[in-house]
């Protein structure tokens, strides 16, 4: 029994021991691999820390290779040990292998598709987008990722959410501006989390070409996705029923039909931005806005030139008819929901009493 123990000691003694000594090379070997990558990019920065670093090229631009130390230790890769060369996968070493890029613009273009190693899935998203069939016709100056991005200087795109709208206004100026004077441009200056930004009705990686017009016919559902919450609605005294009213409207029906029939064909029936505007949006109570009460006919007259002064005065404002808001329409609209319901019924009743008369009456001259 004694060496039986002896053995079973040893045996712990040994297990105890190689687990602590694979626990030792995993943190050993963990802190080395850190601090080679640190090393790695200490050996880049040593030469490309160097503000005056840079070149010309072919089209008489000048590339900048100086990379600051600051905005890369806190770009969103340095804490994570993304270091140089895995965008960088041509560089090896000192000396760099030639590289014949004629500009800036072709070194952004060639770089881009080093994204694609860890963002496979994004990446793909983009191939269907508008700016990618933009880039396909050869127009080299459609954003890619590092248009929006940026390079050694990467931070989260939505810290803070201004930061999203900003940069699509870099190529998109105009509307950048338009937008930031509408109703949900200047909340989301003051900090309204609440308010859609670019990348919420356009989306993010896989934006589609806003003029075509299965994107218009869909816009309804687009703008429901905000104004059809009725928690948030709440929050800022606004109807959550206007999607429910708006599909039940002549314009919604037929939207609807385009939509489930002929999504691709163009078609005029309103939607949203019609008439509230897309990147102009302001509220109602704004004399500016195109569907404020002293702006409304001609608004409707867009489409309906013909309208009078009466036109706008049965227009409940995609609320539903309340006999507060609007008391005659109320009760003309109570008398008719119970009205057609009886002299329906009563139509029915009079058509089956015809039938059966009529069923008696052939019976009795079978009888006889």
């Amino acid at each position: 029994m004694a060496p039986f123990r002896k053995m079973l000691r040893l045996g712990q003694v040994v297990f105890a021991s190689g687990f602590v000594l694979i626990i030792s090379a995993f943190i050993f070997f963990s802190g080395k691999a850190n601090e080679e990558q640190q090393t790695t990019e200490q050996f880049c920065l040593s030469c490309h820390g160097d503000p005056s670093l840079a070149v010309k090229l072919p089209d008489g631009e000048t590339l900048s290779l100086y990379i600051n130390p600051d905005s890369l230790t806190h770009s969103v890769h340095s804490p994570l040990g993304i270091e140089c060369q895995a965008c960088h996968t041509d560089i090896q070493g000192f000396p760099h292998p030639e590289r014949n890029f004629s500009s800036l613009r072709d070194l952004s273009l060639v770089y881009v598709e080093a994204c694609d190693k860890c963002h496979s899935t994004i990446y793909d998203k983009t191939k269907d987008s508008i700016h990618a069939q933009i880039a396909n016709t050869g127009n080299k100056d459609a954003p890619v990722c590092t248009d929006c991005h940026g390079a050694h200087d990467i931070q989260s795109p939505d810290q803070p959410r201004t930061k999203v709208s900003e940069t699509c206004g870099k190529c998109h100026q105009g509307v950048f501006e338009t937008y930031t004077h509408s109703i949900h441009g200047s909340a989301l200056l003051q900090d309204n989390p609440d308010v859609p930004v670019c990348t919420d009705c356009h989306g993010v990686h896989n934006i589609q070409d806003p003029r075509t017009q299965q994107f218009r016919v869909e816009s309804p559902e687009l703008c429901a996705r905000c104004h059809a919450d009725e928690k948030l609605m709440a929050k800022y005294g606004l109807s959550s029923k206007v999607y429910d009213l708006y599909e039940l409207s002549w314009h919604g029906v037929d939207v609807s039909v385009y939509q489930a029939r002929w999504p691709s064909i163009w078609h005029n029936s309103a939607v949203c931005t019609d008439c509230h505007g897309i990147h102009n949006i302001l509220p109602a109570s704004d004399p500016s806005s195109s569907v404020n009460p002293a702006n409304l006919l001609v608004t409707c007259q867009k489409c309906h030139p013909t309208a009078g002064p009466n036109w706008t005065d049965a227009w409940t404002g995609h609320y539903e008819i309340s006999q507060a808001r609007t008391p005659w329409l109320f009760y003309v609209n109570s008398f008719y929901s119970y009205f057609v319901p009886v002299v329906l019924w009563l139509s029915v009743a009079y058509v089956l009493l015809q039938i059966l008369h009529a069923t008696v009456e052939r019976v009795k001259r079978s009888l006889s």
